[in-house]
């Protein structure tokens, strides 16, 4: 056998069951189906000795993943998250443009968290996972929670409208400096908030304006049709736009900027920011 991960466990609070403290891990092996196939196949060891689903974890043990000479190459994911902020409980990333949250294909933010998270020190630690959703070319923070109480607690906080998210685009034509847009979206009622801080001339847009967004809702798309929808779409947008306003090869001018609320666990107020993709700044150095 070949000795693919070794892993120091972290000192936990309370002694959990390795079949659970396993999962995410290695990066080879982040499933906890995955890990119990490895225990079956006697490819983990704990302190040297052969792992068993019943093996309590509580802090300090080296654990070794191996793999079997008959093993297929397993093809690891190499990205590089940049973490704004995290603690055992949850993370706030940022996401780049182009890549896709989660879903069927091998590059995903959500394949990538746990070589860049820490092992959450918590008895429910489960493999990290957004909480919510960023469209594919939109740039921006994304939260994910790291234990399975968090993941709950702040997929309800979205829901209460407990968490607020500010996002930046760059918008086409003329525009009011600001108001508030609520036309319904699949037959749901959505509402967000802009206002435009700074507008330039363009000889192919007319003007291009740099816009504050408050979504108060979370439909999908939400912002993309909203500013459609007033006659002012986003700048690159290919699946929400005006005939012969596309803008080709730059990407969606949208950046989901900050985002605000109490930390469910800590009660400790959270305001997590990310300044403007170098796009934006081309078109509005001052900011």
């Amino acid at each position: 056998m070949q000795l693919v991960e070794t892993h120091i466990a972290q000192k936990l609070e309370n002694p959990i069951r390795f079949q659970e403290y396993g999962v995410g891990i290695f990066d080879t092996n982040p499933t906890k189906s995955g890990i119990k196939k490895a225990i079956k196949k006697g490819l983990i060891f704990i302190d040297e000795n052969l792992a068993t689903t019943s093996k309590y974890i509580s802090g300090g043990e080296k654990i070794e993943l191996y793999q079997s000479e008959k093993s297929s190459t397993f093809e690891r994911l190499k990205l590089d998250l940049e973490v704004l902020f995290e603690d055992a409980y949850l993370a706030i990333i940022y996401k780049p443009a182009g890549i896709l949250v989660s879903g069927n294909k091998f590059v995903t933010i959500a394949n990538g968290l746990a070589q860049n998270l820490k092992k959450s020190n918590q008895f429910d630690a489960v493999k990290p996972q957004p909480i919510h959703r960023l469209d594919y070319p939109t740039s921006g923070l994304l939260l994910i929670g790291k234990t399975s109480n968090s993941i709950t607690t702040l997929g309800k906080l979205f829901k209460e409208k407990k968490i607020q998210k500010t996002y930046f685009a760059v918008t086409i034509d003329k525009m009011k400096n600001k108001g508030s847009i609520s036309s319904s979206i699949d037959n749901r009622e959505s509402l967000t908030d802009y206002e435009v801080l700074e507008s330039v001339k363009s000889e192919r847009f007319k003007f291009l304006n740099l816009v504050k967004l408050s979504p108060k809702t979370g439909r999908k798309h939400q912002l993309r049709i909203h500013l459609l929808s007033i006659g002012n779409p986003i700048l690159g947008d290919k699946e929400h736009y005006l005939e012969n306003k596309i803008l080709n090869g730059k990407g969606l001018y949208l950046h989901a900027a900050s985002l605000d609320f109490t930390h469910p666990f800590t009660r400790e107020k959270l305001t997590i920011s990310k300044e403007l993709p170098k796009k934006f700044t081309k078109i509005f150095p001052d900011f």
